[in-house]
């Protein structure tokens, strides 16, 4: 299973967060400001998307990958917080791609890769979630907040009424499917 969340890993984020956004770096383009602080930005991202990838791994049991999600729903370690970080991890990289070099392109597909996993998120992954883990699921997605922070941990043995209503009309997620 180790060597599916690698491949997984290497399929999927390190791709779009990584290949895809160095090609498009040599694209000529009039640059704006090189930030150094960018980097900051992308080890940020880097550190939140590998604590998601062994969340997956070690508690979902499965890989970030849609041909093998977790088996469980994962709502511990980060997702305790929001349920999208690994989704808010890649974005935030690719904005540190975009500080460092400075290349308006990279701003552009940060923000094309943002509204695709926005869709992906609310057209197929909260469905699934709901369809999997009916329950566990519904109470999860009324407490964290679909792209936003809760900053009191989420526990699932805790009622939560008060979030669960705060939360209730804010969007929802299924961060790299919790599922």
């Amino acid at each position: 299973m180790l060597a599916r969340a690698i491949f997984a890993f290497l399929a999927l984020p390190a791709m779009f967060a990584g290949l895809v956004p160095w090609l498009i770096s040599r694209i000529p383009a009039h640059h704006f400001h090189h930030h150094w602080y960018g980097l900051a930005f992308t080890l940020i991202g880097g550190t939140v998307l590998l604590t998601c990838v062994v969340s997956f791994y070690r508690r979902g049991r499965g890989t970030l990958a849609p041909w093998d999600p977790p088996r469980h729903l994962v709502v511990r370690d980060l997702y305790r917080f929001t349920r999208n970080p690994m989704y808010l991890a890649v974005v935030t990289i690719l904005l540190g791609w975009a500080l460092c070099t400075g290349n308006p392109w990279i701003y552009f597909y940060a923000a094309i890769v943002s509204v695709t996993f926005h869709l992906r998120v609310v057209l197929y992954e909260e469905l699934e979630m709901q369809r999997l883990f009916t329950r566990e699921w519904e109470a999860y997605r009324k407490a964290v907040p679909r792209w936003g922070f809760r900053l009191r941990p989420y526990n699932p043995s805790e009622p939560d009424d008060a979030a669960n209503s705060a939360n209730e009309n804010s969007p929802m997620d299924g961060c790299g499917r919790q599922a």
